[in-house]
């Protein structure tokens, strides 16, 4: 569907330029459209490289693994019925952290091998290998639904994305989103730990 709405968009703005006599500054347009793109992309890759190495830093240095038991609590309030020790624990809580500090790319990967993990568990629940409630096939899990929910809404201490965003147009301040975005997101995770755990307690009525 998007793909056919940004090609009626770009089809209806050519066909205005041509019958407005604009056409030159179409092209202009795409010129420096292009030539921003690849700075743009140049500026990210940066900044993506800087935090995902600090990162990797942190997990060499045993930092992730310290903040993971921190947390174990939260996982454990959120995630009722994961089993003690099962290794989507770690994925999940590396996604979390990744998460809360801004580092999308980094959090991705962690949370693909959650999921994976995840839906693992499901099919040992289906298969009567493992004690727990379980869904018809191709039904997410409540853990999945939830993990899913949480890394949405994903609570930013340091929204990097942005702030490069800003820095690279110019913003005289490109750090001053900061409060506003802990804000934001503060309030979209609770508003997601409230209906998880609403929609958790109806499942078990």
């Amino acid at each position: 569907m998007l793909n056919y709405l940004w090609a009626g968009m770009i089809l209806t703005g050519i066909i205005f330029a041509a019958f407005t006599g604009r056409m030159p500054d179409i092209t202009n347009a795409a010129l420096d459209s292009s030539k921003e793109a690849i700075t743009l992309c140049i500026t990210m890759m940066g900044v993506m490289s800087f935090w995902v190495g600090l990162m990797e830093i942190a997990t060499k240095a045993g930092i992730i693994h310290g903040a993971a038991k921190k947390i174990r609590p939260l996982i454990r309030f959120l995630f009722p019925e994961l089993p003690p020790g099962h290794p989507a624990q770690e994925h999940i809580t590396t996604n979390i952290i990744a998460n809360v500090l801004g580092l999308g790319w980094a959090a991705t990967p962690a949370g693909l091998k959650a999921m994976d993990e995840l839906g693992k568990l499901e099919d040992a629940r289906r298969n009567g290998k493992v004690s727990g409630p379980a869904r018809r096939h191709g039904i997410a899990s409540n853990e999945m639904c939830t993990f899913l929910i949480l890394n949405i809404s994903s609570l930013q201490l340091i929204p990097v994305n942005v702030i490069a965003f800003r820095s690279q147009y110019g913003s005289v301040n490109p750090a001053g989103i900061v409060g506003a975005g802990i804000m934001a997101t503060a309030v979209s995770t609770i508003v997601a730990v409230i209906y998880c755990k609403m929609m958790d307690r109806k499942r078990r009525a």
